[in-house]
């Protein structure tokens, strides 16, 4: 017998997964919104938060209880959508776990079980923020940050963050290879994998940092090639995406989705940090690199691609989108998955031509407020030349 609570929550989370998504309003030509979140704390299944058995949990009460669910790494396979989530449980550890839907912005569903990840760092403490790379060696790769305590200092808060790199061909069964080495970065956080090789090597977007929190001398996203993906090490980092002053990657920035490749150049949607009076802020950028040299950025406009906006601003790291995740179609269709506030996941809908656009035809940032104004004042002048053309 189970506990009369359990079929009030089982009624609300079918619900939940039968809801339809919407598009808001909200409108700038390059993306729509939707208006509900694709992956919550409400997603996860009933049977991983509770003891069903009424003996031992009389009150139904949460055993495990599930904080928030968010930076997902995103693919399509057999028509069918998956997300591998970021689950933090309510012991601030976090997991991955696969979602899969028939839709790419509503009814995902948790597999019956999180994913198991071989056991083969004994000092790896988390894991989180998983980026999957169908690459052309036909493995899918999950790239993920490995983070364990840093023993080298008194302080319970330091942590060393490393790339922690798996494989597999079905996100049922995951091989763990060792994590990336970079000689001359001590730690790696937001590392993704070039979905082709490059000079028959392997490519990693990196990004250097001095520790865990800050970039140091970490001058942007990276760009290394490794002979062997089964013991990576990458001997030399170009910088690609630059971090530029008094701009939204003033603070740090780092890759985000695999690149999307395209006939113009790979699109990539990465993320920019800048620091505030009410702590950092994260939004979600776009760049071009040359589709023969990956590295070399061919197209950068000026500003955020997604900010928060509304309820998206409040969480539990207040003010963030951050994505690692996104889909693109053979038939045109982009779907950019990104986390709010460390909090839930949503989607933007895009498409490939409206992303080169985007990319190739905004203008870039000129760096200075003078120069910024002559730039808009440019486009009033020829709107309003257009406009009074239509009267």
């Amino acid at each position: 017998m189970l506990h009369e609570q359990y079929y009030v929550e089982l009624a609300k989370y079918n619900r939940l997964i039968a809801r339809k998504n919407e598009k808001t309003e909200d409108y700038n030509g390059i993306y729509d919104r939707f208006r509900d979140p694709v992956l919550t704390r409400e997603h996860i299944p009933l049977f991983w938060k509770y003891d069903l058995d009424v003996n031992t949990n009389p009150y139904f009460m949460e055993r495990l209880g599930v904080n928030a669910t968010f930076n997902s790494g995103a693919i399509e396979l057999d028509g069918k959508y998956y997300l591998v989530a970021r689950v933090e449980g309510a012991d601030r550890k976090s997991f991955f776990a696969v979602a899969e839907s028939d839709s790419p912005v509503d009814g995902f569903k948790f597999w019956d079980y999180p994913v198991v990840l071989p056991d083969t760092c004994k000092d790896e403490t988390n894991v989180y923020d998983m980026r999957l790379t169908k690459h052309e060696d036909g493995y899918i790769y999950g790239v993920f940050c490995s983070e364990s305590k840093d023993t080298t200092v008194n302080d319970l808060s330091a942590a060393v963050a490393a790339a922690g790199i798996v494989r597999t061909k079905d996100l049922k069964t995951w091989e763990r290879l060792p994590n990336l080495k970079t000689l001359n970065s001590p730690q790696q956080r937001n590392v993704v994998l070039h979905p082709e090789f490059v000079n028959g090597k392997y490519a990693f977007y990196t990004r250097p940092m001095d520790d865990f929190i800050d970039t140091g001398s970490g001058g942007g996203v990276g760009f290394g090639l490794c002979e062997d993906i089964t013991n990576a090490v990458i001997d030399e980092e170009i910088i690609t995406s630059q971090r530029k002053y008094h701009t939204i990657t003033e603070a740090k920035n780092g890759a985000g989705a695999v690149p999307i490749k395209t006939e113009r150049g790979w699109i990539h949607i990465a993320h920019g940090v800048r620091n505030t009076a009410a702590g950092l802020r994260y939004v979600i950028y776009a760049f071009a690199t040359d589709l023969k040299e990956p590295f070399k950025v061919i197209a950068e406009p000026s500003g955020l691609l997604i900010g928060p906006k509304g309820g998206e601003r409040v969480g539990d790291v207040s003010n963030v989108v951050f994505t690692n995740g996104a889909i693109a179609r053979d038939n045109g269709e982009v779907y950019i998955y990104y986390a709010s506030s460390d909090t839930r996941l949503h989607v933007a809908a895009t498409t490939i031509d409206k992303l080169i656009d985007y990319v190739f035809n905004t203008p870039e940032d000129p760096l200075r407020s003078v120069d910024c104004v002559k730039q808009r004042c440019d486009l009033i002048s020829k709107n309003l030349e257009i406009l009074a053309k239509e009267k």
